[in-house]
């Protein structure tokens, strides 16, 4: 079993950044491929990025792509969001999550969860 907790999310200016991190217990996290996605009010969770078991294959959703960059330090059990020129859209709780077997885009896919952590961006 994976426990997952979201930690790095608060209030900045739009074009600031934020990192988040997703710090993991269980021995066997590094079988997980770990996903970010995120829940504005009223919408439904989204895919935001996620890395492979390695760390060698990574995936964004293509709105994203340039902003926000996923990695993984293994041997500190923890996955890190960077998320650059932040805009008011992207406004949600940030969760992470954890899943075995391919296609990560989807979170019913995912196994465990963190608690999430709220990133809001003001205008």
């Amino acid at each position: 079993q994976v426990q997952l907790a979201e930690s790095g999310g608060g209030l900045v200016q739009a074009g600031g950044s934020l990192r988040l991190s997703c710090a993991a217990s269980g021995r066997t996290f590094s079988t997980y491929t770990i996903g970010w996605f995120r829940q504005a009010p009223g919408k439904e969770r989204e895919f935001v990025a996620a890395i492979s078991v390695t760390g060698a294959a990574t995936y964004y959703a293509d709105s994203l792509k340039g902003r926000f960059t996923i990695s993984r330090d293994v041997a500190e059990n923890t996955v890190y969001l960077q998320m650059n020129s932040l805009k008011p859209d992207d406004t949600a709780v940030y969760y992470c999550g954890a899943k075995t077997g391919y296609s990560p885009y989807s979170s019913s896919s995912y196994t465990y969860w963190g608690q999430g952590t709220q990133v809001t961006v003001s205008s």
